[in-house]
C-alpha cells in the first residue's frame, strides 16, 4: 500500500475518526469520571443529613470506590492509546512498510 492509498483512506475515515477521538472520547474519559464523583458526593450528602453512622461509613466507602473508578476510567484512554502506538511502531518495526502504521497515522492526523 503506498502513501497515496493511506492518505485516501485517511480522507475517507476522518470524520468517523473525528468523531471519536473528539466527541465520544472525551465524554467517556472526562464526563464518566464526573458523574461517577457527583452521584458519590450526592450518596455522601444524603447520609450525612440522615444522621445514621452507618450509612454514612457506608456512603464514604462507596464515595472512596467510586473516586477509583474515576481515576481508572479517566487513565484507561491514555493507556490504550500508548500501548496502540507501541503496537504499531512494533509492527512496522517487523515489517519495514509504512502499511502497518498507516491507521495510527490517520488517527494522529484525524
Amino acid at each position: 500500500m503506498g502513501i497515496f492509498q493511506i492518505l485516501d483512506t485517511c480522507e475517507t475515515l476522518t470524520p468517523i475518526i473525528s468523531v471519536l477521538k473528539h466527541g465520544l472520547m472525551p465524554v467517556f474519559q472526562i464526563g464518566i469520571p464526573i458523574i461517577l464523583i457527583v452521584l458519590g458526593s450526592v450518596d455522601l450528602g444524603k447520609a450525612v443529613i440522615a444522621s445514621d453512622d452507618k450509612e454514612v461509613k457506608a456512603a464514604q466507602s462507596r464515595l472512596i470506590k467510586r473516586c477509583i473508578y474515576a481515576v481508572a476510567i479517566f487513565f484507561v484512554v491514555t493507556i490504550v492509546q500508548l500501548l496502540t502506538s507501541v503496537l504499531a511502531n512494533m509492527q512496522n518495526d517487523e515489517t519495514g512498510n509504512i502499511a502497518a502504521d498507516s491507521w495510527w497515522t490517520c488517527w494522529r492526523n484525524a
